[in-house]
């Protein structure tokens, strides 16, 4: 089978390897497509994990099944989260999935960008049928949007809030539309690139505001009277852009801080601002088997859809082209294709 192997930023090759073999346990999924995620194209956060069958947004069909598989039967059309959790120990007892050992141990056997991938035991846990007529491409977006539920169920957002969502890419326009679903009141977007801003007030932004030369405060004040942002989503993984979010963040406002910074960025902090205004610095990584689920119903309800939000599809064969898209800020979703 192909896959693409991920050597080192820009160094993507497509190989030959041996299909996966299953034991009784274990499903083998055939692939139709897999998103390109954002951590796929941020350098210093893919070199490390270096080298990799890399893709982790998969849809396929089950091609096989072990003998002891009951849940499923070859001809299921799935979504494959990529990590799942235990449900038994503390952190899952807590809801905190992400921090579980064997959600963070867990993966698809030997990436989603593989024309086949093994489903261990413990990944079947999140493992969803997809509904009949779901195109694949909406599929893609079902790990995505449940980062975004995540992320928006730990801002806390309330009806009638005024959220601030910097950074415009994919998952800042998912936050776009699932923060007009759940009745945020003023909807800021703000990104470096005009385009950008204009496409987030298509999707149901109020008010798209491209950043330039420190602006970025001063245009929330203006648009909020001096309130501020109630909730503040910072997608770029730059301690400079957690700063100008909680710069632009209200009295008791909450920010999110969405994407991981390098381990050696540090930022500086005016604790006693923090403090009296009761600003609340939440950190949101990945998703749960809460959040899949959620995201499936947005998904299959069309809250959530790729006709608004896959701008490319590639074939596997055409990965670097796909990834160089996927850095186009003309772009949002890329999603690779697999012809049968």
């Amino acid at each position: 089978m192909k896959v693409a192997r991920l050597y080192d930023f820009g160094d993507v090759r497509i190989e030959e390897q041996a299909r996966p073999e299953i034991g009784p346990e274990d499903l083998l999924v055939r692939t139709l497509a897999c998103g390109i995620c954002s951590g796929d194209i941020m350098p210093w956060y893919i070199r490390r994990k270096a080298p990799l069958v890399f893709g982790h947004e998969p849809v396929g069909i089950v091609e096989e099944v072990g003998s002891a598989v009951r849940d499923f039967r070859p001809g299921d059309r799935v979504f494959v989260h990529h990590h799942a959790p235990c449900f038994r120990c503390v952190a899952c007892r807590r809801g905190e999935y992400v921090q579980c050992a064997t959600w963070r141990g867990t993966n698809i056997e030997p990436g989603g960008m593989a024309e086949f991938f093994r489903v261990r035991p413990p990944n079947q846990s999140d493992t969803l049928r997809l509904p009949p007529g779901m195109a694949d491409a909406d599929g893609v977006l079902i790990e995505p949007t449940a980062c975004v539920v995540k992320s928006m169920r730990r801002a806390g957002l309330r009806p009638g809030d005024t959220i601030l969502i910097i950074g415009l890419g994919i998952m800042g326009m998912l936050h776009v539309q699932l923060a007009r679903h759940r009745g945020a009141g003023m909807i800021l977007g703000a990104d470096l690139f005009e385009a950008r801003a204009r496409r987030s007030v298509e999707l149901g932004a109020s008010h798209g505001l491209v950043v330039a030369e420190g602006n970025l405060v001063a245009q929330v004040r203006e648009l909020t009277d001096g309130a501020m942002a109630d909730v503040v989503i910072v997608g770029p993984g730059t301690s400079a852009a957690i700063a100008a979010g909680i710069a632009a963040a209200g009295k008791g406002a909450t920010v999110v801080q969405f994407t991981a910074t390098p381990p050696e960025d540090e930022l500086i902090l005016r604790l006693h601002d923090l403090y009296f205004n009761e600003t609340r610095l939440i950190p949101s990584y990945s998703c749960g088997p809460d959040d899949t689920r959620e995201a499936l119903d947005l998904v299959a309800r069309g809250v959530i859809s790729a006709r608004n939000l896959v701008t490319d599809q590639f074939p596997l064969t055409a990965i670097n082209a796909a990834l160089a898209q996927a850095q186009n800020p003309q772009s949002l979703k890329v999603v690779v294709t697999f012809n049968a």
